[in-house]
């Protein structure tokens, strides 16, 4: 069985416009869609395997970047959106029809606070920040994947010029020690 790691993936990576200035996002209803507006371009773009990220349809891996919170605007039906968990770190708005993911916002106090999460393949526009890493890469076997099967996963990624992560990449989690210690009174 062929890996269907996530279709921004799958084919080789197409690098984004260093210069990209934003665009929309649009849920999968065939009308009245949740239209998401993003004021720039994302960061930290990743392949993630967690159990709580939007994967489109057959996919092992959703894509997600972040973008700060100030440049995320609900342009058009948010009477469709709805939270999924209430009780997660980030909150992911997700349309009710269709059940995309448009944004996670992060409201407690955490090191990603007032930093978005989206998807930007739910966007026509091309230019964005392509992937840069694939981050919580076993956690596809708590999924139902065979881990027999996860060399072949990690050498796709490879082979597309990623590396992978059980974790976060460092960056972002030198930015988790950063702001624990800070918080801490140690930095």
């Amino acid at each position: 069985m062929a890996l269907h790691l996530h279709p921004l993936i799958d084919n080789g990576i197409t690098k984004g416009d260093p210069n990209f200035n934003g665009g929309k996002l649009y849920c999968h209803c065939p009308s009245d869609k949740v239209e998401v507006t993003l004021g720039g371009n994302v960061a930290h773009n990743h392949a993630c395997g967690c159990s709580k990220c939007w994967k489109p349809e057959g996919s092992l891996f959703s894509v997600v970047g972040v973008i700060p919170k100030e440049k995320v605007t609900v342009t058009a039906h948010p009477e469709k959106l709805e939270i999924v968990d209430k009780s997660a770190a980030i909150q992911r708005n997700r349309c009710k029809k269709c059940g995309v993911h448009l944004f996670g916002r992060i409201e407690i106090d955490h090191p990603f606070k007032g930093l978005d999460f989206v998807h930007v393949e739910l966007s026509d526009k091309k230019g964005w920040q392509e992937p840069q890493f694939a981050a919580f890469v076993s956690s596809i076997i708590e999924q139902g994947f065979n881990p027999d099967r996860m060399g072949e996963v990690r050498g796709k990624f490879k082979s597309v010029g990623l590396e992978t992560y059980d974790t976060l990449s460092p960056t972002l989690m030198d930015l988790i020690a950063a702001y624990t210690a800070k918080k801490a009174g140690k930095l």
